[in-house]
């Protein structure tokens, strides 16, 4: 992978900053646009304030073939459906008018490739001049749907593979075979290969939990096999009992607001130094590794900061996919949480940039920013933890104290 080009930013006579023109092209700023300096580590960082949509993620629908222990479907009681063609033209305007052209990501709760119309899907949001990526189970993407959607132009193909053997996938994914999605894949990997030259990329999204962490090494090994170029690692996000038992972060685990930091360098791991690191990381709790920090309760929105929004499959425009339909999962290994799904309106009716400019939710994009919330993941003193209504420093629905993915806990392609 190329590293990103170095830009300089030089300060005039008048104590402005001047940066090159190359870096105003290659990042979209226009004339009068806003740069953050943030200060980190040994130097300052230069971040854009941008306001405009840069990702929509594109619920085509709800349905699923799949029975997985680990999705949110097995604890609703919503109508099942596919998004109709009115709607996603209706998408397609807003990604036509926006500048840069934004990314799109199909994925949402349900199989996108259950949605008859997908490849043309992607197609069209090429099309519209976007980068387009696609999340699937991998049972559905048949050699002929992986040529459809290479041709069509999509860009990146994320595959969930949460085990490395029939049993321990099986265990996950009811109702999934192993070998089946491996085939499917390598069908995939090899049509872009002597066809198309690699345009498409692959990723792997791997939902850790105690059952399946054991293969984490293994599902490394076939996502290179498979000629993946990313692998993304997520906690499971417990919406039952059952997952609740599954999950591999604890209360006293995310509390990283107390211990010291640990700076560790480049090292080596392996037989030496594996235990030691392991004992080291549990109670260092917030660490840097060579200057990069991981540290728990962030406090920063991951679809805030990526300017994204989500449309579910009847058009229901919400600023992240957590907020997409309401549920009840659990926080953490104790206390149950329930989201009311936030809509701050519908496609059909007002154009996605119309709602995206709305006073009522640029306020909330500023409140998320600021995420001046109460730390319900590490409190769990009172009950406004229970939900996302209100909390106890007097923000209103929806508040994001509680929310796995502001932690860093849950993560999204």
């Amino acid at each position: 992978m190329k590293p990103e080009p170095e830009f300089l930013l030089e300060i005039d006579d008048q104590g402005r900053g001047i940066l090159p023109a190359a870096a105003v092209s290659r990042y979209g700023l226009r004339r009068g646009a806003i740069i953050r300096l943030e200060k980190g580590g040994n130097g300052v960082g230069l971040r854009t304030f941008r306001d405009e949509v840069a990702k929509i993620y594109i619920e085509p629908t709800n349905r699923c073939n799949l029975e997985c222990r680990t999705c949110m479907r097995n604890i609703w009681d919503e109508p099942l459906g596919q998004m109709e063609d009115s709607t996603y033209v209706r998408i397609l305007e807003a990604v036509q008018d926006l500048f840069p052209s934004p990314k799109v990501f199909f994925g949402g709760i349900g199989e996108p490739l259950a949605h008859p119309s997908i490849a043309e899907m992607v197609a069209r949001a090429k099309r519209s001049g976007a980068s387009v990526e696609l999340i699937t189970n991998g049972t559905l993407l048949s050699p002929a749907l992986s040529h459809r959607l290479i041709d069509a132009g999509l860009d990146m193909l994320w595959v969930s593979l949460d085990g490395a053997t029939p049993e321990s996938y099986a265990d996950v994914r009811l109702g999934s075979a192993l070998p089946e999605v491996l085939a499917n894949v390598a069908a995939f990997r090899d049509a872009r290969r002597t066809e198309y030259l690699q345009r498409a990329q692959l990723g792997i999204v791997f939902v850790a939990m105690k059952r399946n962490i054991a293969d984490l090494p293994a599902v490394l090994i076939l996502a290179k096999d498979l000629g993946a170029k990313r692998l993304l690692v997520t906690n499971v996000l417990p919406y039952s009992p059952e997952m609740r038992e599954e999950i591999l972060y604890s209360r006293s685990r995310m509390d990283f607001y107390f211990g010291p930091f640990l700076e560790l360098p480049v090292i080596d791991l392996d037989d030496t130094t594996l235990h030691p690191l392991s004992r080291a990381l549990a109670a260092g709790k917030s660490v840097v590794f060579s200057g990069n920090r991981n540290q728990g309760s962030q406090g920063r929105c991951p679809f805030i900061e990526e300017r994204a929004t989500a449309v579910s499959w009847e058009g229901n425009l919400s600023p992240c996919l957590p907020l997409l339909h309401s549920h009840r999962s659990f926080l953490d290994d104790r206390r149950e949480r329930f989201s009311r799904r936030h809509v701050v309106g519908n496609v059909k009716e007002r154009s996605l940039k119309n709602l995206w400019e709305s006073p009522e939710y640029a306020g909330f994009r500023d409140r998320v920013r600021s995420f001046d919330f109460s730390p319900c993941t590490i409190c769990g003193g009172c009950e406004m933890g229970e939900g996302n209504e209100e909390d106890c420093f007097g923000n209103e629905f929806p508040t994001c104290g509680g929310c796995l993915w502001a932690q860093g806990v849950i993560q999204c392609p």
